[in-house]
């Protein structure tokens, strides 16, 4: 018998993507859960889950539409031997009826929820957990545990993997502009085998599609978070809430010895299909079958292909169906924005490489997550090992590949983490250039230039873009407010900021932009509240400092810089030389900024920008610490 997890989720692997906000918010009250992500390659999948379910203190079963359907057989079993171990705690994450004998205990309803662990619904959940399994052990804020990183750097590399199927979010920006015959959601393919380690597979095989559109000229692809949001909805609706004409959508089945892929292109306004084809071939014809329809797509929209496109399709990508599977699993769990799924992430990024050393896609991605695995150095040694080695990555992926977007994106983001902005900026309007449809790129572009350069123009234009094609993806309404921000629109940060919370709630995932737009507009008791719902301790008390420096608490903003002290030491100067400017004492500033210079946090790149900055720009010492970081001109 393993030893016994806290919490075993049992759940349809088609739904994965929405029990991981369940799983962290579970995790981060401090209790040790299993789900089938913990399935090693190789396993008996079969014989571990049994095992992880008998061993488990609890069982949390999510009853969904496809949980409740006729292939809900293994999430129905699970439900009857947790129910007869007296550990079921039930939750419906769609608007179903839990079957007949799973209705005796009163299950929680959680549709919509993407983590806000303030929720009642989730509290609900952890109180029947809690009365099961016993109190958890909370993580808390252990020095290094958290990451002092903005949360641009953070999302720089890829989506933030919190997103919703709700209405109100998509509906903010009109994403309209991405709408016309030339626009299509690529949604999540079923994963059809029975195994749920297989769904890896499936959500790689319409990622690697939806990659491969975005590369093709005058066709507009929807990012791949809202897409994922959307999976559990029919073709119009899908269509509807991503403002886009067509949808591509598809199952796979997965043998030993034969792969069946079915994939169908539906015209989002009639619900009618426009092209199908179903592929049965071997297992390592999978990255053959992945192109064959990505033309087979455009040729359906009349979408030109020359052949420069046609070789452009398959470069930096590989043939290895291994591979790629690995590196899908890789970037999903890096999601998870902890320090153990980042080393995880890269151990996977390994594996995958070393079965595939020409995949420019994952030295690309292993980049990205080297970049913010750095983020929670202690020292500055360890932060200068990582992004020396995130550099190193990133060139290999352009070696391999030179006009793949990503890895582009990659040393972009790599550059602005070391402070070599000009080289940033550069990297970051090639890899424009290269995928002009893909909402990260576009994004990312926008983005980094508000932070380096404020008030250009064309930064807040750019986000937009990006929220047009990916509006379920709550980074790309963090990029809209946090651009505001920067161009001091705070009004109109704030506003936009509390419909979103109002209307979608689930996208709503940056109570501290929303804090620190309230203490620039002046209005302090609502920017106390709005710290107190910021999570990460850090973040939490340089927030609460700031606003006690600017209504003239000093020792209050100086206690909370002690306690970030303590856990962060000199790793945190960047946020000390913001407290002691707001407080006043210009001379400790420029000290903690000078320091922050030394060790090259990545949040100098934003100095220009910061709004916290101000008191010190009059001072000759900011002429000297701008120019010593090297700002483009």
């Amino acid at each position: 018998m393993p030893r016994a997890t806290d919490v075993f989720i049992s759940y349809k692997a088609e739904d994965r993507g929405r029990i991981q906000p369940l799983v962290q918010a579970l995790e981060a009250d401090g209790y040790t859960v299993w789900w089938d992500q913990h399935i090693e390659t190789g396993d008996a999948w079969r014989q571990t889950i049994e095992r992880q379910l008998d061993a488990a203190k609890c069982v949390v079963v999510a009853w969904s539409k496809r949980s409740v359907g006729p292939e809900g057989g293994f999430v129905r079993d699970e439900a009857s031997r947790a129910q007869q171990r007296g550990v079921y705690v039930p939750i419906t994450i769609d608007n179903v009826r839990v079957p007949l004998g799973f209705g005796e205990s009163q299950a929680t309803s959680l549709r919509g929820w993407r983590g806000d662990r303030t929720d009642e619904r989730y509290q609900a959940v952890l109180s029947a957990v809690r009365r099961i399994a016993g109190a958890g052990s909370p993580k808390g804020s252990a020095p290094g545990s958290s990451s002092l990183f903005s949360r641009r750097a953070a999302l720089a590399g890829a989506a933030v993997a919190v997103a919703a199927a709700g209405f109100g979010g998509w509906a903010l920006l009109k994403p309209g502009s991405a709408s016309g015959s030339d626009s299509i959601a690529v949604l999540p393919f079923d994963n059809m085998s029975g195994d749920p380690a297989q769904g890896y597979f499936a959500d790689g095989m319409a990622g690697e599609i939806r990659n491969t559109l975005t590369r093709i000229g005058g066709l507009k692809v929807a990012g791949s978070i809202s897409s994922e949001a959307v999976r559990n909805d029919d073709a119009r609706t899908a269509a509807g809430k991503l403002g886009v004409t067509n949808i591509l959508t598809g199952n796979v089945r997965q043998t030993a010895s034969t792969i069946r892929v079915t994939a169908e292109l539906i015209d989002g306004s009639t619900g009618l299909a426009k092209w199908s084809e179903s592929y049965d071939r071997a297992p390592g014809d999978v990255i053959r079958i992945q192109t064959d329809i990505a033309q087979n797509v455009a040729r359906a929209l009349a979408v030109a292909l020359s052949a420069g496109v046609k070789e452009a399709l398959s470069a930096g990508e590989t043939s290895n169906a291994a591979a790629q599977q690995l590196v899908y699993q890789a970037r999903a769990i890096s999601y998870q924005w902890t320090l153990p799924a980042y080393k995880r992430s890269l151990q996977l990024l390994d594996q995958a490489i070393a079965l595939d050393p020409n995949y420019a896609r994952a030295h690309a991605i292993k980049s990205f997550v080297t970049v913010n695995l750095a983020s929670f150095a202690r020292t500055p040694a360890d932060l200068d090992k990582g992004r020396a080695e995130a550099l190193r990555y990133a060139r290999t992926a352009l070696s391999i590949a030179p006009d793949l977007p990503i890895a582009r994106s990659a040393l972009a983001y790599a550059y602005e983490n070391n402070l070599q902005l000009e080289e940033a900026l550069r990297e970051h309007s090639i890899a424009l250039s290269l995928a002009r449809g893909d909402p990260d790129v576009i994004r990312n572009y926008g983005w980094t230039r508000s932070n380096i350069l404020g008030t250009r123009g064309d930064e807040l234009r750019f986000v937009d873009q990006a929220l047009a094609l990916d509006p379920l993806n709550s980074a790309s309404h963090l990029a809209h407010v946090d651009v505001l921000f920067t161009y001091r629109r705070y009004a109109e940060a704030v506003s936009y900021s509390l419909k979103l919370k109002r209307e979608s709630p689930e996208l709503f995932t940056f109570p501290d932009v929303l804090a620190r737009s309230y203490l620039m507009l002046g209005r302090t008791t609502e920017a106390a509240l709005a710290f107190a719902q910021v999570e990460d301790a850090d973040e939490r008390d340089v927030g609460e400092a700031l606003l006690a420096a600017r209504i003239g608490k000093r020792d209050v903003a100086l206690g909370k810089l002690a306690a970030v002290r303590q856990r962060r030491g000199d790793m945190a100067s960047y946020q000390f030389g913001q407290i002691y400017a707001q407080a006043g004492d210009k001379d400790r500033a420029f000290a903690a900024l000078n320091r922050a210079l030394e060790i090259r946090i990545p949040w100098l790149a934003g100095l220009n920008t910061n709004p916290f900055i101000d008191p010190l720009r009059s001072d000759s010492r900011y002429a000297t610490l701008s120019a010593a970081i090297g700002f483009p001109s």
